[in-house]
């Protein structure tokens, strides 16, 4: 598989409400090579953050149920983590990361849908990027 090799067993925090796309996504970035934990909603994501150190990135949907969006969970992921890496999803709701058109700075999205090689070109590219400013290095 020619996307497999990318991977390099890192661990990824999948944050979804949706059961299926948490599924596919999960099923998906396992077939490249990556470990993978899922998430229902916010409070859940947070707290697999402060008890696995080794989540390199998390993969959150920007509309989540219970009360924190996407990007106010990867604000407090980051708040414990400053090192985690985000990259957002989103098939609407994209008001919480676009500004007059443009994507907040430092912000990664991915639009649904998504094929499996497109997820893990974008989950690639997200790992192998330097540290965003105030990031702890």
């Amino acid at each position: 598989m020619p996307l497999a090799s990318a991977a390099r067993g890192e661990l990824i925090l999948v944050v979804e409400d949706d059961a299926d796309v948490r599924a596919f996504s999960t099923d998906a970035l396992v077939e490249l090579g990556y470990r993978v934990i899922g998430a229902a909603d916010g409070e859940t994501a947070l707290r697999l953050v402060e008890s696995e150190p080794e989540i390199s990135l998390m993969f959150t949907d920007i509309g989540l149920p219970g009360g924190l969006n996407g990007r106010q969970v990867a604000d407090a992921a980051r708040r414990i983590r400053p090192s985690l890496r985000v990259l957002f999803t989103t098939g609407y709701a994209r008001n919480a990361i676009v500004h007059q058109g443009r994507l907040d700075p430092g912000v990664e999205l991915l639009s649904k849908p998504f094929s499996r090689s497109v997820l893990g070109s974008k989950i690639r590219q997200v790992l192998n990027q330097p540290q965003s400013l105030g990031a702890a290095t």
